[in-house]
């Protein structure tokens, strides 16, 4: 979701919230060491043969034939060409900035809606009106479309390699454009905007969060989505999830549904996702934690134990108002579970819902194309601010190993490793579900810990640590403790403290792992305070920006971390690492701002999505940015990555205050990028945030998301559509009604080739 800077997403939220407190030393503290910047820009990396993300072209069912979004500098005239150009990586015309209510794409493209914010996924559910009147949002498609994954379909509707019109889109529906409490836009009247909040209107929120599944195909040459196809699906709040890994059945998991801790209901801001080397789907939940209610006497009432130093750590003291109020909805049990206080007389918590937070915050599989097969939270990969989860290249006879992020201020970056060895029969199983289990149930989750000179180790969280099982800050009863509790784990270890890790992938060609950090607003050349850091030669900015009249501080435009395993590959226990892009301001008028030297048509601030195409090679890059929207709306770049090391020193130095000596800082850049090796594809609708990636396995057609278009609109203003800062996609010809809506699109090339040349 849209946010300024790392500040909450939206301003009633908690949303990337720092609770973390430990002394641990900050990734800007830990290191004198090398960062390259456009590594990911550099190389020439062309067909990739292990997908990490799947991506379907698709064209609006049941719009106009005027949907088509494009609206590129030079848009195409005439026929197909017969014969396509020679194919070119980043061959196609940067896209310029732009401010505009739209979606822009390169000249030679189409972008076309396919997928909205309550399109029906079922033949008996009417069509969406888009007045705030739709009702059966369990059959509709959710709100904030996030990450997602394209799974291609046979003739029998089981996993596919070289389908290239036919698929399922696994998707995540993260959340909703909110105002105080109140999802406003689904609301016919704005909604409610004080507590108690209205039964029907938290229903209708909690149906707007979670997933769906829905079947798309290339009819002629526009894609659609099958609304009366037996693979969609919705998942949503009421929908049974089981524990599985470490965690199930534990005591941490027992609840008043669940009194033998083995199922929970629902899963929640759903963000990254990740495809597993057995075609299931991955989606990590996020900022969970401000969902629920804690009364402000809940400490004393829990009797002080570890339960509140666990709560505390992961963004709930007592006293913390929920972010919607769903748990004044009514007495049933779907509205009470939302209030994480103790309220029963039970010592397992088998009469409340004082655990039901404990089941929220993993890594959640599904398999696309079974709805009778269960749901399952991986809690072995730990539990925490999630993103995505990016799997190493597998290789036969060696463990898998999973990569992962924790979105949130000084937080950390984790790898989980399986105890069991990868079979290549498992890519094909008879039983997806059960070959999940297999692999993310029993292996060894680690955080990272980077040093100074460019190396870095993984240290295992297990409760068998002696640093772990002798942590003062919390006692570890056992492993599932340890995983649910994986923050608190890291903090024991001393991992190092990261600047919000969002999404990660992995470079096809090479195995190296890239991670997002987004932005830090509270890095200072000096530091005031405990929650501010001082520059260093990995986080080496710490600068003032100008957004209109107002002044931004820190490391404002964020930037893109890369790992490389050591030779043991997905077990090793040390890696090198450089951070290989900056997102800058192209006039910015330092030279330490804008370290990788960005031009006007490759500028950008905030790197969140992120993700590797198996068909080009190509690393696509997406924005939810703050800081420089009063200049462009959130954008989508193409880069041809490089490879950790291939950079030069530079040597910054800031001024201090009283006369003391200036703040010397060697760091490492990646070489200087080209027109050929880093260009702005797409820019988005007012309000929006780019986000999601997944394409065909021939790379012909590539689906982005774009998320909560029109944030920034008063709920006051429900009823004036001249009100709203955006009108997208209605004003793209696409549906009723002119309230703003999330909505996957899809991009393919008029000439027909591959997306990115």
């Amino acid at each position: 979701m849209n946010k300024p800077l790392d500040l909450a997403r939206i301003p009633v939220d908690h949303d990337d919230i720092d609770t973390n407190d430990s002394p641990n030393e900050h990734f800007s503290a830990v290191v004198q060491a090398r960062m390259s910047r456009r590594s990911l820009l550099r190389g020439g990396a062309a067909s990739a043969a292990t997908a990490l993300f799947g991506a379907v072209s698709l064209s609006a069912c049941g719009g106009s034939d005027n949907d088509n979004v494009a609206t590129s500098p030079n848009p195409p005239t005439g026929n197909t060409p017969a014969t396509p150009p020679a194919e070119k990586l980043l061959g196609f015309t940067a896209v310029s900035k732009s401010l505009a209510d739209a979606v822009v794409v390169p000249a030679g493209y189409t972008a076309t809606v396919l997928y909205a914010l309550g399109d029906p996924l079922t033949a008996n559910t009417p069509a969406f009106k888009n007045d705030g009147t739709d009702g059966d949002w369990e059959n509709r498609a959710g709100d904030h479309h996030d990450g997602m994954e394209f799974f291609a379909l046979s003739a029998t509707n089981g996993p596919a390699t070289t389908v290239n019109d036919r698929g399922v889109l696994a998707m995540n529906h993260e959340a909703t454009t909110d105002e105080k409490l109140s999802s406003f836009f689904v609301h016919a009247n704005g909604g409610t905007m004080s507590l108690p909040r209205p039964a029907a209107e938290v229903d209708k929120e909690m149906a707007l969060h979670g997933l769906s599944t829905v079947e798309v195909r290339k009819n002629g040459s526009k894609w659609e989505y099958l609304k009366d196809s037996a693979l969609n699906r919705r998942v949503h709040q009421q929908t049974e999830i089981e524990i599985a890994g470490p965690a199930r059945g534990n005591a941490l998991m027992v609840t008043k549904y669940s009194t033998n801790g083995t199922k929970t209901r629902g899963t929640l801001n759903n963000c990254g996702t990740g495809k597993t080397p057995w075609n299931t789907y991955l989606s990590g939940e996020e900022n969970w934690s401000g969902y629920f209610n804690r009364s402000a006497t809940d400490d004393a009432a829990r009797g002080n134990d570890k339960s509140v130093a666990a709560l505390k750590r992961y963004g709930r003291n007592q006293g913390d108002a929920s972010r919607h109020g769903w748990e004044t909805g009514g007495a049933e049990d779907r509205f009470q579970r939302w209030n994480n206080s103790r309220k029963g007389t039970s010592l397992d918590g088998s009469d409340d819902y004082r655990n039901e937070m404990n089941a929220m915050g993993y890594i959640v599989e599904m398999d696309p194309y079974d709805k009778t097969k269960a749901i399952k939270k991986r809690t072995a990969l730990g539990r925490f601010a999630h993103e995505s989860a990016a799997f190493g290249k597998p290789v036969a006879g060696q463990p898998l190993a999973v990569y992962m992020g924790d979105d949130s201020r000084n937080e950390y970056i984790y790898k989980y490793v399986s105890n069991a060895a990868w079979a290549t029969a498992d890519a094909n199983p008879a039983d997806r579900i059960a070959t999940g289990d297999k692999y993310l149930d029993n292996g060894k989750l680690y955080v990272a810990k980077f040093n100074a000179d460019g190396s870095g180790q993984w240290i295992e969280l297990s409760v068998t640590n002696s640093a772990i099982a002798g942590y003062a800050g919390y006692k570890f009863a056992d492993q599932a403790d340890v995983v649910v509790n994986a923050r608190l784990a890291a903090d024991a270890v001393g991992a190092t403290k990261m600047d919000r890790p969002e999404w990660c992938s992995v470079n096809p060609a090479n195995g190296e792992i890239y991670f997002s950090l987004t932005n830090n607003s509270n890095r200072r050349v000096e530091p005031s305070g405990s929650s501010q850091a001082a520059p260093d030669a990995a986080n080496p900015r710490a600068y003032t920006d100008q957004k209109g009249t107002a002044t931004q501080a820190g490391n404002v435009n964020g930037h893109i971390l890369r790992v490389k395993e050591g030779a043991a590959g997905s077990t090793a226990l040390g890696f090198t690492w450089d951070v290989y892009l900056f997102g800058a301001e192209a006039k910015a008028a330092a030279a330490s701002i804008n370290l990788s030297g960005l031009s006007e048509d490759q500028d950008f601030s905030s790197p969140d999505g992120l993700a590797f195409s198996a068909a080009t090679g190509i690393c696509w890059i997406q924005t939810d940015d703050g800081a420089y929207t009063d200049v462009t709306n959130c954008m989508m770049l193409a880069g041809l990555p490089g490879q950790v090391g291939d950079g030069k020193k530079v040597t910054l130095s800031y001024p201090r205050a009283n006369g003391a000596a200036n703040l010397a800082l060697d760091t490492y850049v990646g070489k200087a990028a080209t027109p050929d090796t880093l260009k702005r594809f797409l820019v988005g609708p007012v309000g929006s945030e780019i986000t999601g990636i997944a394409e065909t396995p021939d790379g012909k057609a590539l689906f982005v998301n774009i998320q909560h278009p029109g944030e920034g609109t008063a709920a006051a203003n429900v009823g004036d559509p001249s009100k709203y800062t955006s009108q997208w996609p209605s004003n793209a010809g696409y549906g009723a009604g002119k309230r703003p809506r999330s909505a996957t699109i899809v991009i393919t090339k008029n000439d027909g080739g591959r997306i990115g040349t």
